[in-house]
């Protein structure tokens, strides 16, 4: 988790980069290109099939999927680069949120006040991290980079769903992968058109789609084998990478109120996490009762 956390953020560098070359369609899907290249390959190698019983799942986990990709490489190339991706790792306190909704809508549940706090910690944490960074034509930026967390958060639940169904998580990727290069072409296509490459810029978008690809493997793999509330935890680390990098690298502004902000978002992220797993665990002890 530790390795994926770092990749991701390094990734993130080579967005912002290449965001100067290429428009965010594009670069979804170029980035979605390479993923899909490299988990197609993987899956022949192990003699695994990309078949699937369930392509309307698959489908909806690709729009929302990639919805939150292009918010998030959008709100990467006119923010800092720390304050992006803290906004993108904000879906813990969405998924927070929905599950005070549903205790809500249901109305027989009792509401964790534990949770309302921790999405009320997080949002202030947001806010802290807005208010000194965001001004004018970054607002919508900051405005973009929230909603991916929000879509960040659906796709994790579809992810979820997949599982259960026995969807295998590399063709999960893959089909994720493919959405991303339909979406990104039409987008691009639509937009701008497509950019003329150079090396500088083709360099950058190999490194985005292998960094991106094998990050994800590797937070599969922490997923499958580690514990889940350590690996919410370590995941956050991404936060303290991209902070580093964007101060060593674009000269991004450290304040208090950013760096409070960012402490925020991952105390609730990982509270968030906490109290799920705790909820999982209470319901898995809870004695079969027979109609």
């Amino acid at each position: 988790m530790v390795a994926a956390s770092l990749l991701f953020a390094t990734m993130s560098v080579c967005v912002k980069l290449a965001s100067e070359y290429y428009s965010t369609a594009e670069l979804v899907m170029y980035r979605s290109t390479i993923g899909a290249v490299m988990m197609g390959a993987l899956a022949l190698w192990n003699g695994q099939t990309l078949r699937t019983r369930v392509p309307g799942m698959h489908a909806w986990r690709a729009a929302v999927g990639v919805a939150s990709l292009c918010m998030w490489f959008y709100a990467i190339g006119g923010l800092p680069l720390a304050t992006a991706i803290t906004l993108n790792y904000t879906s813990s306190m969405w998924m927070a949120l929905f599950l005070i909704g549903g205790a809500v809508l249901l109305g027989g549940q009792r509401i964790d006040a534990r949770l309302l706090v921790t999405v009320l910690m997080g949002f202030a944490g947001v806010a802290l991290i807005l208010r000194p960074t965001i001004e004018h034509e970054q607002l919508w930026h900051g405005m973009v980079g929230l909603l991916s967390g929000l879509f960040a958060s659906l796709a994790y639940l579809q992810v979820a769903t997949l599982g259960r169904a026995g969807e295998p998580e590399g063709r999960v990727v893959f089909y994720f992968s493919v959405g991303g290069v339909v979406a990104g072409l039409v987008l691009a296509v639509l937009g701008d058109g497509l950019h003329p490459h150079h090396l500088r810029g083709l360099l950058l978008l190999l490194a985005i789609g292998v960094l991106a690809t094998v990050a994800q493997l590797l937070m599969t793999r922490a997923y499958n084998f580690g514990r889940p509330l350590v690996n919410a935890s370590l995941q956050y680390l991404g936060i303290a990478f991209a902070f580093i990098y964007g101060v060593v690298l674009f000269d991004d502004p450290v304040t208090w109120m950013a760096v409070a902000g960012m402490l925020l978002v991952v105390a609730a992220g990982v509270g968030a996490a906490s109290l799920r797993q705790h909820r999982v665990a209470e319901t898995s002890r809870l004695p079969d009762i027979e109609p």
